[in-house]
């Protein structure tokens, strides 16, 4: 049986998004449906710092954070906003063969800064004209009113998404993690963000230490309470240079295995609306960055196995939802 005649065939209803043949709402199916043609995510670095490593909060950073592993725009140290928009776009036309483009603000901290310095680089990427749209990354404790009003404002013109980095909605698990914020940092950023009608992203970490099933189901049920536009899934892996990656050394850490981790984004997918887009399935870093586990280098062979246990489970997104 085919992925499209195995999906139509579940005793559900029918979202448009089936027609891709994933038994999830992909981004590209997204992206597609919302602008035509193929678009792509283009990293930007405008600079900014994280008040969890400036002093502000703390100095250490979040126990997994190494920005250079996160962010190919800033390993790449190019030195203006509008090298790095020519660079990335030449780069991803002739890798993916990307036509239009989100201007993607991703490492640091991207609401966190002097407003002018802020305003100006999200002008000058959504000025570009190959670009679409504007997905900004950031922390809930850093997501002021003013910010807010300025990306409510750029909204009236283009596509912006907030990307907050939540993790887990459990506050021992955020605090394990150096977060600096608990849960309720996050609902107050959600919040004031949906009041201004902006798309709210998030980011969640599968398999972190002292998280059971059913927690981080809670977690997948409350995201599908809020009007969350879409999640980005991180597997829990360490980088070098970090703290998770001493305590992975020293024996302290077990992170997820393949399998495992599998079936904990099925788990948490079943329970998610099927509104919500899923921006990816599961995070990496660069060989040169990573410590482990290694299998997370292998986006298709992940993308695969997800397909191939809803398959057996005869389910899709947002099946358990319903």
């Amino acid at each position: 049986m085919s992925s499209r005649s195995w999906l139509s065939a579940l005793p559900l209803p029918h979202p448009s998004w089936l027609s891709s043949g994933l038994p999830y709402h992909s981004l590209n199916f997204f992206y597609r449906s919302k602008f035509g043609g193929k678009i792509w995510k283009l990293s930007l670095d405008a600079g900014c710092s994280c008040p969890n490593r400036d002093g502000t909060l703390a100095t250490l950073g979040c126990l997994f954070c190494d920005p250079e592993s996160f962010s190919p725009s800033r390993r790449l140290h190019l030195p203006s906003l509008r090298q790095q928009l020519d660079e990335g776009i030449r780069r991803l036309e002739q890798r993916h063969a990307a036509e239009r483009f989100i201007a993607y603000f991703q490492p640091g901290t991207n609401t966190y800064g002097p407003l002018d310095r802020l305003e100006a680089a999200y002008r000058e990427a959504i000025a570009h004209p190959q670009v679409v749209g504007l997905a900004v990354g950031t922390r809930p404790d850093c997501a002021d009113d003013a910010v807010l009003d300025l990306l409510a404002h750029l909204a009236q013109k283009t596509w912006v998404t907030v990307e907050y980095g939540l993790q887990t909605i459990h506050d021992r698990s955020l605090d394990w993690l150096r977060r600096g914020h608990h849960y309720d940092a996050f609902l107050d950023a959600y919040e004031r963000t949906r009041r201004r009608n902006l798309n709210v992203g998030v980011h969640l970490i599968l398999g972190l230490p002292g998280e059971s099933r059913d927690d981080m189901l809670a977690t997948a049920r409350e995201m599908g309470r809020l009007a969350i536009h879409s999640v980005k899934f991180h597997n829990l892996y360490a980088v070098r240079g970090t703290t998770l990656a001493e305590q992975v050394a020293a024996g302290l850490v077990r992170l997820p295995e393949f399998w495992e981790y599998v079936a904990e984004v099925v788990d948490f997918l079943e329970w998610l609306p099927d509104r919500v887009v899923v921006e990816r399935l599961s995070g990496d870093a660069p060989p040169e960055y990573l410590v482990a586990p290694t299998w997370c280098l292998d986006k298709a062979a992940i993308r695969q196995a997800v397909v191939t246990e809803f398959q057996r489970r005869g389910t899709r997104q947002g099946s358990r939802s319903v």
